[in-house]
């Protein structure tokens, strides 16, 4: 595990400790972060912490031909007030997924620091958002990077009403010609949709 100055660098991923820390410390800019995704790492830490870049193995990833949408999420597309829409409430979604509560933690990872980071990001065009809305509110979404490299590295997800995120992330694979999403670690949600482990090796032949 390497600690980071300000040269925009990181070492090989092989050299990960075991639960998958490539290196520490750092800084957010845009370059950084840019080069860490095509690397196959991402930042992930709690506010007030050094920074901490991860490259997990496993990876947990999804194939957009394994999607699985359940019997009753169909439903809930077919008739729902739904309406999903890509990169027109970035700050929002981001925003949002931070403040969102999650089972089993008491804090975000999504830093102000993080968010201004992303934000800049999208503004580049690397970082897309999709949101969706119900009656003209934002009841869920979520946001991750775009490399062009046929990769899409998700970061986190929101949802203000049942089956919002859910309706989210089908429509966007449903509507996309990514060769594989990028989910990082393993969640109950996401592997109920079809996610699934690989090595970090395979993941990486994929950037």
């Amino acid at each position: 595990m390497k600690f980071l100055n300000s040269k925009i660098e990181f070492p090989d991923v092989k050299y990960a400790t075991r639960e998958g820390i490539v290196a520490v410390g750092g800084d957010l800019s845009p370059e950084r972060l840019l080069l860490a995704y095509k690397r196959g790492i991402f930042p992930w830490f709690e506010d007030d912490n050094a920074i901490l870049w991860w490259c997990p193995d496993p990876r947990f990833v999804l194939f957009p031909e394994e999607l699985k949408i359940s019997k009753s999420m169909k439903h809930v597309l077919r008739n729902c007030n739904f309406t999903v829409t890509i990169n027109q409430a970035f700050p929002e979604v981001i925003e949002a997924c931070a403040q969102i509560k999650r089972n089993g933690q008491t804090g975000t990872w999504i830093t102000k620091n993080m968010t201004e980071a992303y934000i800049e990001l999208h503004r580049m065009g690397f970082a897309k958002s999709i949101e969706v809305w119900e009656n003209e509110a934002l009841v869920g979404g979520f946001y991750g990077l775009d490399l062009g490299n046929n990769v899409f590295c998700g970061e986190s997800m929101f949802s203000k009403v049942s089956n919002a995120s859910k309706a989210a992330f089908i429509t966007f694979v449903q509507n996309t010609n990514y060769k594989i999403i990028d989910c990082q670690i393993h969640t109950h949600h996401l592997e109920s949709l079809g996610g699934c482990s690989i090595s970090r090796e395979a993941y990486l032949k994929y950037l």
